[in-house]
């Protein structure tokens, strides 16, 4: 008995190491548009809380480094701006659903 769980721990901690969450995140699943908000999240680099300013000025940061007039590629700032866009949106649409 003691084998299986110690076999269950390694194999926990090999998962964390190799595939970087542990077993049980990936019985959890999030939605399309969670997962969406969480990559314009991380391609801007702000946090889960961040207010329109905010997105607003880490997306002006970005785009003035892969703009295509400074060596970048129009895929990425066109990428950039969608996820300031989806970031904005979805900020506008929680204000409207609190103001109800």
């Amino acid at each position: 008995m003691i084998r299986y769980i110690a076999l269950a721990l390694v194999i926990c901690v090999a998962c964390r190491w190799l595939l970087g969450k542990w077993p049980w995140e990936y019985l959890s699943t999030r939605s399309s548009s969670e997962r969406a908000l969480d990559n314009a999240r991380r391609l801007l680099d702000v946090p889960r809380n961040a207010s329109a300013e905010e997105i607003r000025l880490a997306h002006r940061r970005i785009a003035t480094i892969i703009h295509p007039d400074k060596g970048g590629s129009a895929a990425a700032l066109q990428e950039v701006n969608a996820a300031r866009d989806l970031l904005l949106a979805r900020l506008e649409h929680t204000r409207t659903e609190r103001s109800e």
